[in-house]
């Protein structure tokens, strides 16, 4: 069913990402609006982080929506900045008018041993999925009290809810993020917000190649009940659904999207 998001303004962060650029195409296939957020590769703002091509990703695929006849814009953004939200915020309003969906897919991957955990990599993994997803809601509702409706998309992991024996501080920041959800869907009920979280579990990205060993990726298969990754397109789709009025009954909830991996 086409136009699914027909009129809705939507803040996806790490759009340049391989699981961002496809919920970015889908989303504007579906009708929506889209400002893409990503971290840029400005030495300056991104204070030395290494280049990724990210950045000029977020750029292309915002420019492919437009020649397919779609409205898309990129915007900078360091999830771990409040007043980089703001500004992604305000971009958004002036530039659409309006926000209708926030997507905090931005987050990254810390693939080690709790021994191997050190302090300065705790605080860096806790800062990008953990407090970027707490500062988005909190740049957003605002927004989203002044168009009088909204939906809150974040991104938690299948490692919110079950354990993995390795990446402890990535698990945490993952179970938070569940929490975190709940919480707010509660205290926002009243201003017609819904927050539900996606849990995904294993794709294979850009951020899954990045951040796991290839010795790691067969037996990582090898837990999934289905016995591959899932497609970034998988998650495109849940994405639409939670955005889209058809999930006007859902708040707080998690939707998992992992080929049967938390069943047993």
């Amino acid at each position: 069913m086409a136009g699914r998001l027909d009129g809705k303004v939507i803040l996806l962060t790490g759009a340049g990402g391989g699981l961002g650029s496809a919920q970015a195409r889908l989303m504007a296939q579906e009708g929506a609006t889209l400002m893409l957020a990503n971290l840029p590769e400005d030495p300056i703002i991104a204070e030395g982080k290494p280049p990724s091509g990210l950045w000029d990703n977020a750029q292309n695929v915002a420019a492919e929506i437009r020649d397919a006849g779609g409205k898309a814009d990129v915007v900078a953004l360091d999830v771990t900045k409040e007043d980089q939200w703001s500004a992604a915020v305000a971009k958004t309003e002036q530039t659409f008018g309006k926000l209708d969906v926030l997507v905090n897919n931005a987050g990254i991957y810390y693939h080690a041993g709790l021994l191997d955990h050190t302090i300065d990599k705790f605080h860096q993994i806790v800062s990008v999925n953990q407090l970027g997803v707490l500062l988005g809601m909190k740049a957003a509702v605002p927004a989203m009290r002044r168009n009088g409706k909204g939906s809150i998309v974040n991104f938690a992991s299948i490692y919110g809810i079950a354990g993995a024996g390795v990446s402890t501080a990535y698990q945490s920041t993952k179970g938070a993020v569940r929490l975190m959800t709940k919480s707010a869907a509660l205290e926002f009920v009243g201003d017609n917000i819904r927050i539900n979280a996606i849990c995904p579990g294993m794709f294979d990205t850009n951020l899954f190649e990045s951040s796991v060993p290839k010795e790691a990726w067969g037996p990582l298969v090898d837990l999934v009940p289905m016995k591959r990754f899932g497609k970034p397109e998988e998650i495109a789709y849940g994405t639409v659904f939670l955005a889209s009025d058809e999930s006007s009954f859902m708040t707080g909830a998690d939707l998992v999207i992992d080929g049967g991996y938390t069943c047993p």
